[in-house]
C-alpha cells in the first residue's frame, strides 16, 4: 500500500490574533504576588482565559441588573395582612398552647384552662396557687377525650385527663414535699395513642429519662360515669326553651337551683373519679451512656465472657485498650490539638451543665425486631430512641421489657446506630414511618423504619448548621391514612423544614435518586427579622407558618416562595 512522506517539516503557524496585551498595558504591568510570573498562560489558553473571564463579567452585569427589580418588587409587594378576629379571655400570662379535635388547651400563670376553637368560651379551668404552667403536650386518649401532660416553672411534671369539658388531674410525677430535693423535668413526651409516656429528668449532678406505661383502659373505664352526665348549660338551655314565657323568671330561679345543685353533684363525682385513676407505671430508667475507660480484663477470653450476646453493636465498654495505651493516645492529641486545648482551659473555670437529650416514640416496623409487618398508627408503639448531648450514638429500647428486671436497673440499649459525629437533632413523622436526625457535620440521615433501611442523606452547604428540623405533612387518600409510606418507595418524596442556627430556613426535598435544596428564608440583617419557629399544617401540605421575632406571623406558599398572608399580633 503506497504512502506518502512530506518532504517539508510541518510547522504550526505563528497565531494571528494580536493586541492580546497592549503596549500602554505592558509598561504598567507589574505583579503584586511574586508566585503569578510562574502562572503565565501560553496561547491558546490566554486567549480561552481572556474570554470565560469576558463571559462571566457579562453575567455577573446581568445578575447585577435583575437584583435591584427583584428589590424593587419584593418591597411593592403587599401581602394580605390578617387582624385577629376573636380574643380568649384569659387570666394570667399566657406561656403555651396546644389544640386538638376543637379545643385549644392554654397553659397560663394560673394554672390549665380549656377553650372551644369554634366559640373561644372558656369551658373549664384548674387553678392553684403559685403555680404557673411553661409546657404542655396533649394525646388523644379515645374520643373526645385527652390526655396532657403538663410541666410548671418549678419543673415539676403532671399528667391530667380531660373528659366531657373536666379536667381531672391524675399524678404528678416528680412533686416533693422538700423542694431542695426536687428533680426538674426538662422535657417529656406523650405516645399517639396514650399508651407511653417520657420524662426527661435532671438532678443536681446527673440527667436520667424515665418511661411510664399510661393505664389507658383503666382510665377509660373509670372515666364513663362523666359521659352519661350532660354538658354544663345544655339542661339549664333545654328547660328555658320549654318554659313558657309568663312564668320564665320562676323558671331560671328554679333552673339556677338545679344547677347549683348539679355542681355540687359533679364535684363530688370528680373528686371521686379522680381518688381512682391509677398511677402511671414506671416501666425503665435510662441513663446517659458513661465517657470510655481503659480495660480491667486481663485476657481476650474474660472480655468475651462479659460481653452480650453480640448481635448488635455495643457501646464500647468491653474493650482491650489498656491504661498505658490510653495515656500515649491522649500525649498524642494533646500535642497535635495544643491551640485548641489552651482556649478550652479558660472555659473550664464554668460549671458543667449536665448532659441532655431528645427521645421519640416508634410504631412497629421492619428496622425493630418485634415486628416485621406495617402496622397501623393505632397500634401501640414497641420502640424509643433516645440520642444524648455530644453523643455519636443513637440508641433504641425495646418497651417490651423482661418480666423480672427492674425498672431502675440501667437497661442496655437493643439496637445502636453510630454516627460519625454527635446528633445534634432528631425528629419523627407523624406516621412513624420515616425517622430523620442532624449531625454536627452537617449531614441529615433520613430512615424509612416501616421498610428498615435508610432513604437517603442530605448534606448542608459549609455556612450553615441544623438547629431543628421537622416533616412536610403529605395529603394521603383515605384508603392510605394508615400509612404515610408508598407503595413505590422509588418514587417516594419526603420533605423537611430546616431551621439554621443563622436563622435561615430550608426546604429539603429528597428521594432515592435526587435531591433539592431550596432556601425559603434568608439570614436576616435586623435582627429583630430573625425566625424564631416554623410550623407546619397539617391540611395545607404546601404551606409553612414563619414567626419572627417583632411578633409577625408570615403564612408562605413553599412551591412559589410567596408571602400568602401575613398575620399581625394585636399592640399590648
Amino acid at each position: 500500500m503506497p504512502f506518502y512522506l512530506r518532504k517539508q517539516h510541518f510547522d504550526i503557524p505563528p497565531p494571528t490574533e494580536k493586541d492580546w496585551i497592549k503596549k500602554d498595558e505592558e509598561e504598567n504591568f507589574f505583579l503584586n504576588d511574586p508566585d503569578l510570573i510562574l502562572d503565565s498562560l501560553p496561547q491558546p489558553f490566554c486567549m480561552i482565559n481572556k474570554i470565560l473571564k469576558d463571559l462571566f463579567e457579562r453575567a455577573w452585569d446581568r445578575i447585577e441588573e435583575r437584583r435591584p427589580l427583584q428589590e424593587t418588587k419584593q418591597q411593592s409587594f403587599t401581602p394580605l395582612l390578617c387582624h385577629p378576629t376573636n380574643k380568649f379571655m384569659v387570666s394570667g400570662r399566657v406561656n403555651c398552647l396546644s389544640a386538638s379535635e376543637g379545643y385549644i388547651f392554654i397553659g397560663h400563670s394560673t394554672g390549665i384552662s380549656v377553650f372551644s376553637s369554634t366559640t373561644c368560651e372558656n369551658l373549664c379551668t384548674w387553678e392553684a396557687t403559685k403555680l404557673e404552667i411553661c409546657t404542655i403536650q396533649l394525646s388523644v386518649l379515645g374520643g373526645v377525650s385527652h390526655v396532657l401532660g403538663t410541666v410548671d416553672e418549678m419543673g415539676f411534671a403532671r399528667l391530667f385527663c380531660f373528659v366531657r369539658e373536666n379536667l381531672l388531674h391524675i399524678r404528678s410525677i416528680n412533686e416533693v414535699e422538700d423542694i431542695s430535693k426536687r428533680n426538674i423535668c426538662v422535657a417529656l413526651e406523650l405516645s399517639q395513642e396514650c399508651d407511653y409516656a417520657g420524662f426527661l429528668l435532671q438532678g443536681s449532678s446527673e440527667t436520667w429519662l424515665e418511661i411510664y406505661r399510661l393505664p389507658k383502659d383503666a382510665w377509660l373505664k373509670e372515666t364513663e360515669p362523666l359521659h352519661a352526665i350532660a354538658l354544663p348549660g345544655s339542661a339549664s338551655v333545654k328547660d328555658m326553651g320549654l318554659s313558657q314565657l309568663p312564668v320564665q323568671e320562676k323558671s331560671m330561679h328554679k333552673n339556677v337551683d338545679l344547677q347549683g345543685a348539679e355542681d355540687v353533684d359533679l364535684q363530688q363525682l370528680l373528686t371521686k373519679i379522680e381518688s381512682k385513676l391509677l398511677p402511671p407505671v414506671l416501666l425503665l430508667k435510662v441513663r446517659p451512656p458513661k465517657p470510655l475507660s481503659a480495660s480491667a480484663f486481663k485476657s481476650p477470653f474474660e472480655a468475651l465472657m462479659k460481653s452480650d450476646e453480640g448481635h448488635v453493636i455495643g457501646l464500647g465498654y468491653n474493650n482491650l485498650i489498656r491504661e498505658c495505651q490510653m495515656e500515649c493516645l491522649q500525649e498524642i492529641f494533646n500535642s497535635r490539638f495544643q491551640q485548641y486545648l489552651e482556649i478550652e482551659e479558660d472555659l473550664e473555670s464554668k460549671e458543667e451543665t449536665p448532659s441532655c437529650a431528645k427521645f421519640h416514640f416508634h410504631l412497629a416496623g421492619r428496622t425493630f425486631q418485634t415486628g416485621t409487618e406495617l402496622k397501623a398508627e393505632t397500634d401501640p408503639p414497641v420502640a424509643f430512641s433516645v440520642h444524648w448531648s455530644n453523643s455519636h450514638n443513637l440508641c433504641f429500647y425495646f418497651l417490651s421489657r423482661p418480666p423480672k428486671e427492674r425498672h431502675d436497673s440501667d437497661p442496655k440499649p437493643d439496637i445502636i446506630w453510630p454516627c460519625a459525629a454527635p446528633i445534634v437533632y432528631s425528629t419523627v413523622s407523624s406516621c412513624s414511618s420515616y425517622f430523620a436526625f442532624a449531625c454536627e457535620d452537617r449531614v441529615i440521615t433520613l430512615w424509612d423504619t416501616s421498610v428498615g433501611f435508610p432513604f437517603c442523606a442530605m448534606v448542608l452547604q459549609e455556612d450553615y448548621a441544623a438547629r431543628s428540623i421537622q416533616f412536610m405533612p403529605r395529603l394521603l387518600p383515605s384508603r392510605e391514612k394508615t400509612s404515610c409510606c408508598s407503595k413505590d418507595p422509588a418514587h417516594t418524596m419526603v420533605q423537611l423544614l430546616v431551621l439554621c442556627t443563622d436563622g435561615s430556613l430550608h426546604l429539603l426535598t429528597s428521594g432515592t435518586k435526587e435531591f433539592k435544596s431550596k432556601l425559603l428564608g434568608i439570614r436576616p440583617e435586623v435582627p429583630d427579622q430573625t425566625i424564631s419557629a416554623v410550623a407546619t399544617i397539617p391540611t395545607l401540605p404546601d404551606a409553612v407558618l414563619i414567626f419572627f421575632w417583632i411578633g409577625v406571623i408570615n403564612l408562605m406558599d413553599t412551591t412559589t416562595d410567596e408571602i400568602i398572608c401575613q398575620f399581625t399580633m394585636p399592640s399590648s
